[in-house]
């Protein structure tokens, strides 16, 4: 038996750019245990297997959320409006509080997506909180 013999052909790979949840899901569907990384060209940089995978998804939640605090909510929200709190269970994260900027939520999202360990985000982060008679109407009224 050769080498071209055991293959599957066409080789099944992804691109060094797909995110590791990208690669799982081809190596689940394809059924294959490695996956070879090629460059733009289509040039071998290396192969992935189900172990690399799984190494990033065994970090612990206390460990997601202390990266997370300090990679992107240090560095996106330094003055929030309140804390912003961050909780991991199970990989998942749950982002709330309130916050100057909702323009900015779906960058914190993307970031915190990036952050190893990552399985699922699920943000509540909002704006100010709107104080009754601020806004020119009188608590119990409805605001202009």
């Amino acid at each position: 038996m050769t080498a071209e013999q055991l293959m599957t052909a066409p080789a099944v790979t992804v691109q060094a750019d797909a995110t590791l949840a990208q690669a799982a899901r081809i190596m689940a569907r394809r059924r294959v245990k490695r996956l070879p990384v090629v460059d733009d060209q289509g040039v071998l940089e290396g192969i992935v297997s189900r172990s690399d995978l799984l190494k990033v998804f065994l970090r612990g939640d206390d460990d997601i959320a202390e990266e997370i605090r300090r990679e992107v909510v240090a560095f996106l929200f330094p003055d929030p409006v309140e804390p912003v709190r961050v909780g991991v269970r199970g990989g998942i994260v749950t982002l709330t509080g309130h916050i100057g900027d909702t323009a900015l939520v779906p960058v914190a999202v993307r970031l915190v997506r990036a952050v190893e360990g990552v399985v699922d985000v699920d943000c509540a982060l909002m704006g100010p909180r709107r104080h009754p008679g601020l806004d020119g109407s009188r608590p119990g009224s409805p605001g202009r």
